[in-house]
């Protein structure tokens, strides 16, 4: 039984809050959206650590957290109880944000009435084969269908890249209904040394699932072996990867130089970021981020460091990185070309320098949270407005 009367749904099936890059999507966008329709409801995914039920002034948190171990069933039973949910407050909604066609098709199956924005960050047909390639073809067919049925029938579609906007247009999604809200990142003050840093790193933060290209990674580390330069890994996740990634790492030799650390806070996180001497983004070339397409917040937030990132050469990375002018790009997919790029930049500290004044000044002109929630107010306007009728005042976004 809900508390409150809410006017606004932000619904995502992801755990919130964690350490991932979904949860800092949800930290940000969700407020937004609260503060637009004067207070909301978060219904996210939880465990056993997180409370159930949350009152935070005026925003009401719901965390489904049955314990279903199949990945589309718990997905199913999200939905479910998200149908539920609605039979109790959808005369008072106005606007629901949503990230996922679990949500989706719930929402837009009862809400006529109310101004809907689906966050395309990740389409689960696309994404869900490189984590579960046994995927039966029947499967896929129905999650394309559950997306197709959101992507036609919400009002407005956000999403972080002009590669997954290409994607959705191939689709048959108007451009008009489709806005690119990028990620953003804040500039950090200066910060110390974290203790115990290794004297030279580079470093490698965020998930490490197989689309990420951390293997490439550990394949070019190794052919670094001559210089005094260590690597460390903070990862979102004690995975399953992650314990795989730990084992390649003693087959190739280089165990001895990994620091490893799990689940840091973003405080915890900035100082290893802030001092290391180049981050590494090692995306593979794959559907998942050629087609999808993705905008590492990893990249970007190093960049807003003031640290030179080395990066796969992929369109949505090219969005935000300028190859010589902000960081290096490399082939995907090729261990020896990325060891070859952090060699020659370890070698010359006044190019990282540069490099590293440049992301910064890039971040701070076109890839701040500020800018990107600007945006993103102007969408829920939009979609609120055509919902009922009102035309926008002169000068609005």
């Amino acid at each position: 039984m809900l508390l409150t009367a809410p006017r606004s749904l932000y619904a995502a099936f992801d755990r919130f809050p964690t350490r991932k890059g979904a949860s800092t999507h949800i930290a940000r966008f969700a407020p937004c959206l609260f503060e637009h329709a004067g207070g909301g409801l978060l219904y996210v995914m939880g465990d056993a650590t997180l409370p159930a039920h949350q009152l935070e002034g005026d925003v009401e948190i719901l965390r489904f957290s049955l314990p279903v171990e199949n990945l589309l069933e718990r997905a199913a039973a999200f939905g479910s109880y998200l149908d539920q949910i609605l039979g109790e407050v959808s005369s008072g909604l106005s606007i629901a944000h949503f990230r996922d066609p679990w949500s989706g098709v719930p929402i837009l199956s009862s809400m006529h009435h109310c101004a809907t924005v689906f966050e395309v960050n990740a389409l689960p047909s696309i994404e869900l084969p490189h984590a579960y390639p046994a995927l039966a073809p029947r499967t896929l067919e129905k999650l394309r269908s559950a997306e197709h049925f959101c992507l036609e029938r919400c009002d407005a579609i956000v999403t972080p890249s002009h590669t997954t906007r290409r994607l959705l247009e191939s689709l048959g999604v108007p451009a008009a209904k489709i806005t690119v809200v990028p990620n953003g990142a804040d500039l950090p003050p200066p910060c110390a040394r974290p203790p115990g840093a290794p004297a030279q790193y580079l470093i490698y933060f965020g998930a490490l699932q197989t689309w990420q290209g951390v293997d490439t990674l550990l394949r070019a580390f190794a052919l670094l072996a001559d210089l005094d330069l260590h690597l460390v890994v903070c990862a979102s996740l004690r995975s399953r990867e992650a314990r795989r990634m730990e084992r390649f790492a003693a087959r190739l030799g280089v165990a001895e130089r990994i620091v490893w650390h799990w689940e840091l806070s973003a405080a915890d996180l900035q100082p290893w970021v802030a001092h290391a001497e180049l981050s590494l983004a090692p995306l593979r070339e794959c559907a998942r981020n050629v087609l999808q397409g993705c905008a590492p917040l990893k990249i970007l937030e190093s960049m807003a460091a003031g640290v030179p990132v080395v990066a796969s050469d992929l369109p949505p990375v090219r969005e935000i990185v300028r190859d010589g002018i902000d960081g290096r790009l490399v082939a995907p997919d090729r261990p020896a070309e990325l060891a070859r790029a952090i060699r020659i930049l370890i070698a010359y500290p006044e190019r990282r320098r540069a490099l590293a004044a440049s992301a910064r000044e890039r971040v701070a002109g076109q890839f701040t949270w500020e800018r990107s929630l600007r945006m993103l107010r102007g969408v829920y306007e939009r979609v609120e407005q055509s919902k009922t009728g009102i035309a926008a005042p002169e000068g609005a976004t």
